[in-house]
Formats: structure tokens, C-alpha cells, sequence
């Protein structure tokens, strides 16, 4: 059984789309795409530096769309679950059927800006933690007024908070914490700092007229399948200010039965923890055109008949 992720912001790097827009087509669907939200994604994917793509207004849809078209360029795939992590999440629900491709992109450019006010109130951040243990880093986390933003599984955990809350956590790791990593992101996502976009995402998801999926759709809030497409924008809505929880996600692919994993553009980043937590799944991961090979084999070998 062929699981299908999408990666979340911090994935992106300078010039990650460029070998893309080679492909048959690329071209076209970016810039139609980049029309219909008000956005440069080929200039973003392309030319743009580091700083720049770490705005989120600019790296949640610049992410969606990557994960979008490399998709594509699979050809047709029947994977038995779809799933992202945060961000992540519009492009699953784009894979599932929930909502076509512009409207996910019009909703995530609406995601990125709002939480990019959001994030300008305070100034916030993201810090990954390798090694520990979950029953000893979350509580250490709370003394430190930080949020476990990211229960990503494999002995890696996510925190958020005020840079100062950051500063205090790189001087006081909690115990069986190797490195405390900072991450590519502007803000503290997943945290009660992002509250007030979820008012603005409430108001545009009026706007949508989501199907059913039309694949097992995984939830980041809790690992669940969600079967109903109101239900998937309701969770999308509310994510962007709860904890992701991609350990109770794995365990659900887990039992649903996956063999194999592909991780869509930019891919790396779940593909790694997948090795560590999925023991036994094949995985693939899209980070150019170079690997789409690689990754029809694993479809041809392991998704939906």
C-alpha cells in the first residue's frame, strides 16, 4: 500500500523548483497558477534567495505548488493514503480531491499571509530537537513557556515560542537532547501565536465547496482518517494554531498497512523520519525530476490496483 506526503515550510531551498519547470507543461500550470493567487512562484522557485522564501506568505504556497506539479509529473498514481505535514496538508487535500489545485493555492496564499501578521506581533520561532524522549521533553518544554508545535515521531520533536523562549531552551536542553536545530521558518506556528489567522482562514474557507475525498485522507490533529471534505477544510483551518502530530500519523499508515512512501518536492524531510519510524517501508523521495523514476517503480510495485 503506497502512501503519498507532502512536506511542510522549511523544506524549501534557493532555487528548488528551477529543474521542474523543464518538464512538459511546468512552465504553464506555474504560471497560470501564479496568476490566479497573485504570486511569482516561478521567480520565487527560481531566482529568489534564502530570506526571501523563508517569508511564509511566500513559502506556503511556493511549497503547495512544488508538491502540486511534481505530483503530476508522476503520472497516475492510486496511493491508498494521502497526507502532509502542516502546510503539507493543502497540498494532501488537493491529492484526495477535497479541493482542486487553484482553490488549495488560493487558501494556503491566504495561510501564508495571515500567519505571516500573525507571526509580526511577536517575534517567534521554530527550534527541532534530535534525540530524547517525548515523556521527558515535553514537560521541560512547558517550564520554558514552549509549545511541542511538531510531534514528528523518530526522537524528533518541534518547539515554538518567543526567541527568548528559544535562547532559554538552547542554554537548558531538556535531558537525552543531542542538538537543539533552528528552523528555516518566520513565526510560531501550530501555537496559540497563530490564533488570529485562524479568524481569517474561518472567513475564506466560506468561500469553498469541498468534495469528499476521493482517497484516505490522514489528519495532522490527531492521525485520523477524515471522510468528509467540510470536516478536512474545518481541520485545516484549525491546525494552523495546533500542534501537528505526524507521530500519530505514521502510526496510522502503519496500521492501514503502507509498504511504500513517496515524499513529493521538495522531499527529504519525511522521507528521513520514515526510515527511522517506518522500518520495512520503501521510500522515495521527490527532490528533482531525476527521481521520478524511482519513485514509478515504487508505484508500480506498490499502490491501489
Amino acid at each position: 500500500m503506497l502512501v503519498l506526503v507532502a512536506p511542510g515550510q522549511g523544506a524549501q531551498t534557493p532555487g528548488f523548483l528551477t529543474p521542474w519547470l523543464d518538464l512538459p507543461g511546468a512552465a504553464d500550470r506555474i504560471a497560470a497558477w501564479s496568476e490566479a493567487i497573485g504570486l511569482d512562484l516561478a521567480h520565487y522557485g527560481t531566482k529568489a534567495d534564502a530570506d526571501e522564501i523563508r517569508d511564509t506568505a511566500v513559502a506556503q504556497p511556493l511549497l503547495v505548488a512544488a508538491g502540486l506539479l511534481s505530483a503530476a509529473a508522476l503520472g497516475e498514481v492510486s496511493p491508498g493514503v494521502v497526507a502532509g505535514h502542516s502546510v503539507g496538508e493543502f497540498t494532501a487535500a488537493a491529492f484526495a480531491g477535497v479541493l482542486d489545485d487553484t482553490a488549495a493555492l488560493r487558501l494556503v496564499r491566504t495561510r501564508g499571509l495571515a500567519m505571516a501578521e500573525a507571526a509580526a506581533i511577536t517575534e517567534t520561532g521554530m527550534s527541532a530537537l534530535l534525540g530524547g524522549d517525548p515523556e521527558v521533553t515535553v514537560p521541560h518544554l512547558e517550564k520554558l513557556g514552549l509549545t511541542a508545535a511538531n510531534v514528528n515521531g523518530a526522537g524528533q520533536i518541534v518547539a515554538a515560542g518567543t526567541l527568548e523562549q528559544l535562547a532559554a531552551l538552547e542554554a537548558d536542553k531538556p535531558e537525552g537532547v543531542r542538538r537543539v536545530v533552528a528552523l528555516k521558518v518566520a513565526g510560531a506556528f501550530h501555537t496559540h501565536h497563530m490564533a488570529p489567522a485562524v479568524a481569517k482562514l474561518e472567513e475564506a474557507a466560506k468561500e469553498l465547496s469541498p468534495a469528499a475525498p476521493t482517497t484516505r485522507y490522514v489528519s495532522n490533529k490527531d492521525g485520523q482518517v477524515v471522510a468528509d471534505g467540510a470536516e478536512v477544510v474545518a481541520r485545516l483551518v484549525g491546525q494552523v494554531a495546533n500542534p501537528v502530530r505526524w507521530d500519530l500519523c505514521m502510526e496510522t499508515f502503519q496500521a492501514l498497512g503502507a509498504t511504500a512512501l513517496i515524499e513529493v518536492c521538495p522531499g527529504g524531510t519525511l522521507t528521513g523520519i520514515a526510515k527511522r519510524a517506518l522500518p520495512g517501508v520503501a521510500t522515495v523521495a521527490l527532490k528533482t525530476p531525476d527521481d521520478l523514476d524511482a519513485a514509478r517503480t515504487l508505484i508500480a510495485e506498490h499502490a491501489a490496483v
